[in-house]
């Protein structure tokens, strides 16, 4: 019979991982399943246990080739797949038992094209969240399309999701050779499908290896792996330009957030810097200019640093971005017209070393923070306490301003401060009669001719704070919960 989900994994030297990976696709909770097993050369005991799981279980199927890598070995499995819904999973990795029922499920009620969700990552046995994935499914959505929920450029892998086997054959979608053959294909996906299915939950617990031969991605800081990525970040982009132009500066921002860094790494390393910079160059190169300069601060003087071949002063930054777990300090400079500038290492020896004002500059950094500590009934009136101050900048915020506002109404409050950060006002539930039911707490705060705006936060859970006011209890004003 034909299996409604085929999964596809590439095997290469994982012999101490591959057990706990099959076992996991074995236990899904999703049955109706194939998974195809494509041996790709490999050295160890690796293909020994997949004989077994397919000896022992006729939803294993295994082939074999000489070593191409896995993108040839993923196309491979996709040749001989049947099923309605085609997955991928390596090797060393562990899928949830309800991770395949979810996202199949999912698609079947939506129609969309693929399905993805969440990623774990698994350090030391210990799952902690991805931080490659970690911003990208907060907000969960079903029948969206990366155009709208552009959030959905950080999801670049091709395992933490679940495809239909006809939009994957009339996208005309393969892997390419090479080590970063997935993120021009995750990419691709996103793009040509219709409409896209985000779940919340983790689907995919993805191995930092501890054991054995090291993964691919835990060697990207080699320089024959940093080319492949440039390789790859190349043909993503010469696509979105091609076909979705407005997700370049995404792309770009993503790329100066995260695969910048292994370059770093590898001239801290002391790899060969001559080569190194060259190579810099031509990351730098691929990338758009509005995105280098829209950078954060911290970010633009590494790569100025990184531009410049000042390695030694580019290691510094490096370990002074390691070292200061608290942030760093934005600082306030000249008197009539106040810039504000990131107080990072050689921001004092600026003007001797040559580095431009603007390469420091973190004004667009800036953000107003204000959280709601506490506020009691007292029969007659609200007591409201709590902090205001602006975001790495350590000083008072010169004047605050508060307003509670329903949308359509805004009710200025009588501001006291208290000590160097502390806020409070009183609430005269009078004040609020005909608006409602729910109120939240604009904050403005003003200092060196800095104006900032934002809405305060409830400190206990951090989310937006709000003075619920039952319509039929204006003047017993009942304390939300």
């Amino acid at each position: 019979m034909i299996p409604l989900l085929s999964v596809v994994v590439p095997v290469y030297n994982v012999e101490p991982y591959i057990i706990e990976c099959l076992k996991s696709l074995a236990a899904q909770t999703l049955d109706d399943i194939e998974v195809v097993l494509v041996d790709d050369g490999s050295s160890d005991g690796s293909r020994r246990v997949a004989e077994d799981f397919a000896a022992r279980d006729d939803r294993f199927v295994l082939l074999g080739q000489r070593n191409l890598g896995p993108g040839p070995a993923r196309n491979a499995g996709i040749r001989q797949a049947r099923g309605a819904y085609l997955a991928f999973a390596d090797s060393d990795d562990v899928v949830p038992p309800d991770a395949y029922r979810r996202l199949v499920g999912t698609l079947g009620e939506t129609g969309s094209d693929l399905a993805c969700g969440a990623v774990g990552r698994l350090v030391d046995g210990v799952l902690e969240e991805s931080i490659l994935h970690e911003k990208a499914f907060r907000r969960p959505q079903l029948c969206t399309h990366i155009t709208d929920k552009q959030v959905l450029i950080r999801d670049r892998t091709v395992w933490n999701k679940v495809y239909r086997r006809d939009f994957w054959e009339r996208s005309g979608l393969a892997f390419a050779a090479g080590i970063y053959e997935d993120v021009p294909v995750a990419m691709q996906a996103h793009v040509l499908a219709t409409s896209v299915d985000m779940i919340g939950d983790v689907v995919y617990h993805w191995r930092k290896r501890d054991a054995g031969e090291t993964s691919i991605t835990q060697r990207r800081a080699e320089l024959p792996n940093l080319y492949e990525r440039l390789t790859a970040i190349r043909a993503v982009r010469a696509f979105l330009d091609e076909r979705a132009p407005e997700l370049l500066d995404g792309f770009d921002a993503l790329v100066l957030e995260k695969d910048i860094v292994f370059l770093f790494q590898a001239l801290e390393a002391g790899e060969e810097s001559g080569s190194l910079l060259e190579l810099a160059d031509a990351w730098l190169a691929a990338l758009s200019p509005k995105a280098l300069a829209t950078a954060p601060s911290l970010r633009r003087l590494e790569l100025h640093l990184l531009r410049r071949g000042m390695v030694a002063e580019l290691c510094k930054v490096r370990e002074f971005r390691r070292t200061r777990e608290d942030g760093t300090r934005i600082v306030p400079r000249g008197r009539r017209n106040t810039n504000w500038y990131g107080d990072y290492p050689f921001f004092r020896k600026r003007r001797r070393l040559g580095i431009p004002d603007a390469v420091f500059d973190a004004r667009d950094e800036l953000k107003l923070v204000a959280r709601v500590e506490e506020c009691t009934w007292t029969g007659g009136e609200y007591h409201l306490r709590g902090q205001v101050a602006i975001h790495r900048v350590d000083r008072k915020v010169s004047k605050v301003n508060l307003w509670l506002s329903d949308g359509r109404r805004r009710v200025p409050l009588e501001v006291r401060r208290a000590g160097r950060y502390g806020m409070s006002a009183v609430i005269d539930p009078e004040r609020l009669e005909g608006g409602g039911p729910s109120w939240r707490l604009q904050v403005r705060g003003e200092t060196r001719g800095l104006v900032l705006k934002g809405w305060a936060r409830d400190g206990e859970v951090n989310s937006a704070w709000r003075l619920s006011v039952p319509g039929w209890s204006r003047s017993g004003m009942d304390m939300p919960q």
